[in-house]
């Protein structure tokens, strides 16, 4: 795991933190209003057995967010997989603060607790982890997701290099090393002074917004160049050119006349 994700994946976590500490208080304060008869200690002990499981088990729905990011499955994929992680879930979750709660109870109120008839009460309890556990994976996923767009930000911050995620990899290269940019489908691949073509997901508009200030141009709806690396132009007629890059070529369309007046600037 890179650096950038264990980032992202603690403030996703510090999130639901938050969340579920809340969710914690308004329960207590409900049950505490709504039943006054079973005291404070007895709904304390039951929502802050349940949270810290759920604080223990956010580990499922974390990885889960890794799994999607990294592999990107088909829904017909991942949904059997989310389906298994939360029974899982509920289920660790389930027998772990059961087990909390008549020690609890035990100790600090000489009483025996009784959670009910398993088949129903794990039911009900599953409603509510499965909400709990979409949650928690589409905080993981939007976290993660929003950490692999940071390197076109910290390649503006930092003119001399630009950061690449290519996958779970991080590359820093050079911004004079970058020939062009080419869009692949849903990625970007850069093509590079040494021959690499690493592939980021991202569209070739995000790249042209960090990479404008650094001499790129667009010169088709599917290439970014650098203009510093550029070596020459060739006339293909229709007003269409060829831009020399060395021992590439990238098309520059003439629906792309800043380009062009770029390049002969």
């Amino acid at each position: 795991m890179t650096g950038e994700e264990r980032l992202w994946l603690t403030r996703a976590y510090a999130l639901c933190v938050s969340l579920f500490v809340a969710i914690c208080l308004v329960n207590i304060l409900t049950v505490q209003h709504d039943a006054p008869r079973l005291g404070l200690i007895r709904p304390a002990i039951w929502e802050i057995s349940s949270a810290l499981v759920i604080l223990a088990i956010t580990a499922i729905p974390a990885a889960m967010a890794v799994w999607m990011v990294r592999t990107r499955p088909r829904w017909w994929a991942a949904a059997p997989a989310h389906i298994v992680a939360a029974l899982v879930y509920s289920a660790i979750h389930v027998a772990a603060f059961v087990a909390l709660r008549k020690v609890a109870h035990a100790v600090l109120l000489h009483e025996t607790y009784r959670f009910g008839p398993l088949p129903g009460e794990f039911l009900y309890e599953f409603r509510k982890d499965l909400l709990g556990y979409a949650a928690a994976t589409i905080i993981f996923w939007l976290a993660l997701m929003r950490g692999a767009q940071k390197p076109f930000e910290r390649g503006v911050a930092a003119p001399a290099v630009f950061d690449i995620l290519d996958g779970a990899r991080l590359i820093r290269v050079p911004v004079a090393e970058i020939i062009a940019v080419r869009s692949a489908g849903n990625y970007v691949e850069f093509i590079l002074g040494d021959g690499r073509r690493p592939l980021t997901r991202s569209s070739l508009g995000a790249a042209l917004e960090s990479l404008a200030r650094h001499g790129f141009v667009r010169t088709h709806k599917s290439w970014l160049v650098n203009t510093a690396r550029v070596t020459g132009l060739k006339p293909e007629g229709s007003g269409d050119y060829a831009v020399e890059l060395g021992d590439i070529e990238a098309p520059l369309s003439r629906r792309f006349p800043e380009a062009l007046a770029a390049l002969r600037a």
